[in-house]
C-alpha cells in the first residue's frame, strides 16, 4: 500500500501544469529525434544537458525521460518508411517493417509499432513501480566491497557487449577511466593529470564529454562520411490494423515485453539484444513463416518494438536503485543527476522520494502522450525527413557549442569540446563504442572511492574483496562475464 500511496503523490507532482508541459515537450522532441535518422536519444539528451543549470531537478528529469522513450517510439517511423534505423535498437524493426511498407502496409506496421510500444512501456512501468523499492531495500545492505564489485561488473558487462569486440569496449572504458582521474584527488587534495592547466583542476565536465562524444562527433561524421547518401521513402498508408493483424500482434507484444524487461535491468548492452531475441522468438512461433523476409510479417515489427520499449523503461531500475547505467542514454542521465548533486543509489528513494516517484508517474503519463502524438500525427513526423541534413547538423553544432559555453563561459571548454568531438569521430570511424567512455568517466571516481573505503575497512588487505559472500558472488559473475563467452567460442570451434 505504501508504494501505491507514494505513486499517487508522484502523480500529484508529475501532474502539475509545468511538469506536464515538460513531459509533453520531452515526448515531442524525443519523437522528432527518433524520426530523424542518425540522431539518437543519447545525442539529444547530451546536447540538452546544459538546461540542468536553469531547471529544477524533477522537471528536467521528466523532460529527459520523455526524450528517451519518445526517441524509441519515433525510431520505428524511419525504420519502416525509409529502412534507416534512427537507433541501433530499431534495426530489427526495419527488417520486416520496411518489407511491409514496400508491399503497401506501412500504416499497419506503424500502428503495431506504436501500440506495441505503449503496451510494453506501460507493463514495464508497473514492474519499475513494484521492483524499484524492493531492489533499493536490499541494495542498502551492500557495503563498499560489494559496491566496488558491482561497478566492476557494470564495467565488464557493458564493455563486453557495447562494441564490435571486447578489446574495443575495454579501450573505450580505459579512456573514460583516465578522463575521470583528471582533477583534484578527493582524499589527498593533490592535483592529478591536470598538465598545469587551471581549468582542469575541477575535473572534466561530464556534460562536455557527452556532448562532444555524441553530438559533435555525430555531426562531424555525417559531414565527412555520409554526405552523399540518397534516401528513398515508401508511401504512407492509413494507420490502422485489421482484426487478423490485431490477433497476430497481441501475443507478440506480450511475449516481447517479458523478453525486454530483464535485459533492461542488467548491464547487457541496452535494447539491441532483446530486439533480436524477440524477432527470433516471433519467427519460431509464427504460423506465417513465409512472410518473414519476403512480404513482411507483422509479428516481426510488433515483437522487437515492444521488447525495445520494455527494455528502455526497465533501465530505470538499476539506474535509480544502484546508480548503474545499462545503456548510453542512462549513462548520460546519470550525469544529469550528478549535475544536481544527486547520486542515484539505494538511498535515493529516501533522500529524493518526490523526484523518483514523480519520474515513475511521468512514465505512465508519457506513454499515453506518445500514443496520442504518434498514431494520428505520423504524417506530420514524416515531414521532418525533408529537413536538409546540412542545416540540421549545422544547427546541432551551434546548439552544442552555445550549451557548453553557457555552463562556465569558458573559451577553454570550447577547445576541449571540439577536441573530444574529434576523439569521438576517431572512435566512431574505427568502431570503438562511445558509451563506455562516459560510463568509465562517471563510475570510475565512484569505484575508486568505494575501493579505498573497502581497503580501509579491511585494514589494507585486498582479500576483503572476496571474503564477504555477496562480493565473492559478484566476483564470480565478473569472471563468468569475461571468460564464458570465450569458452563457448572455443567449444564451438
Amino acid at each position: 500500500m505504501d508504494v501505491w500511496n507514494q505513486l499517487l503523490q508522484g502523480f500529484a507532482t508529475a501532474g502539475t501544469p509545468i511538469n506536464l508541459l515538460w513531459a509533453l515537450l520531452g515526448c515531442t522532441i524525443g519523437t522528432a529525434i527518433g524520426v530523424l535518422p542518425g540522431i539518437g536519444p543519447a545525442t539529444a539528451v547530451a546536447m540538452l544537458l546544459p538546461i540542468t543549470l536553469q531547471v529544477e531537478p524533477t522537471g528536467s528529469m521528466i523532460f529527459f525521460a520523455g526524450i528517451y522513450y519518445g526517441a524509441m517510439y519515433g525510431g520505428s517511423t524511419t525504420s519502416i518508411l525509409l529502412n534507416t534505423p534512427g537507433e541501433a535498437a530499431s534495426m530489427v524493426t526495419a527488417m520486416e517493417g520496411n518489407k511491409m511498407a514496400k508491399n503497401g502496409r506501412a500504416g499497419a506496421a506503424l500502428a503495431t509499432a506504436a501500440i506495441g510500444s505503449f503496451v510494453a512501456g506501460t507493463i514495464a512501468t508497473v514492474v519499475v513501480t513494484i521492483a524499484a523499492p524492493v531492489v533499493a531495500k536490499y541494495a542498502v545492505l551492500l557495503g563498499p566491497p560489494e559496491y566496488f564489485m558491482l561497478m566492476v561488473l557494470a564495467f565488464a558487462t557493458v564493455t563486453s557487449v557495447l562494441g564490435k569486440s571486447t578489446l574495443r569496449g575495454f579501450t573505450s572504458l580505459f579512456i573514460g577511466l583516465a578522463l575521470g582521474l583528471i582533477g583534484i584527488d578527493q582524499i589527498t587534495g593533490q592535483a592529478r593529470y591536470t598538465l598545469g592547466v587551471p581549468e582542469l583542476m575541477d575535473g572534466m565536465e561530464v556534460v562536455l564529454i557527452a556532448v562532444g562524444l555524441f553530438a559533435v562527433a555525430e555531426a562531424l561524421h555525417v559531414v565527412l562520411f555520409e554526405g552523399r547518401v540518397v534516401e528513398t521513402q515508401n508511401k504512407l498508408t492509413k494507420v490502422h490494423m485489421t482484426r487478423q493483424e490485431w490477433k497476430r500482434s497481441i501475443p507478440a507484444w506480450l511475449r516481447a515485453t517479458f523478453i525486454g524487461i530483464p535485459f533492461g535491468t542488467i548491464p547487457a548492452g541496452g535494447s539491441e539484444i532483446p530486439t533480436f531475441l524477440s524477432y527470433a522468438t516471433e519467427k519460431k512461433f509464427s504460423k506465417h513463416k513465409e512472410q518473414f523476409g519476403t512480404t513482411g510479417a507483422i509479428e516481426g515489427v510488433a515483437g522487437p518494438e515492444a521488447a525495445n520499449n520494455a527494455a528502455i523503461t526497465a533501465t530505470l531500475i538499476p539506474l535509480l536503485t544502484l546508480g548503474i547505467p545499462t545503456s548510453n542514454t542512462a549513462a548520460i542521465l546519470l550525469g544529469a543527476f550528478q549535475n544536481y548533486g544527486i547520486q542515484p543509489g539505494p538511498q535515493l528513494l529516501d533522500t529524493n522520494a518526490t523526484l523518483v516517484w514523480a519520474l515513475i508517474a511521468s512514465l505512465y503519463i508519457g506513454n499515453v502522450m506518445l500514443l496520442v502524438l504518434n498514431l494520428p500525427m505520423v504524417g506530420l513526423w514524416v515531414k521532418l525527413l525533408k529537413v536538409p541534413k546540412a542545416q540540421l547538423y549545422a544547427g546541432i553544432l551551434i546548439f552544442a557549442t552555445v550549451g557548453v559555453y553557457g555552463m562556465r563561459q569558458s573559451a577553454f571548454d570550447l577547445f576541449l569540446l571540439y577536441g573530444v568531438g574529434l576523439l569521438g569521430l576517431v572512435l566512431r570511424r574505427f568502431d570503438f563504442p562511445a558509451a563506455p567512455v562516459v560510463i568509465g568517466m562517471i563510475l570510475g571516481p565512484l569505484a575508486e572511492a568505494q575501493l579505498r573505503n573497502a581497503l580501509s575497512i579491511g585494514e589494507g588487505k585486498w582479500s576483503i574483496l572476496w571474503e564477504r559472500p555477496m562480493s565473492a558472488t559478484l566476483l564470480a559473475c565478473i569472471v563468468a562475464v569475461l571468460v564464458l563467452p570465450r569458452l563457448i567460442k572455443l567449444f564451438k570451434r
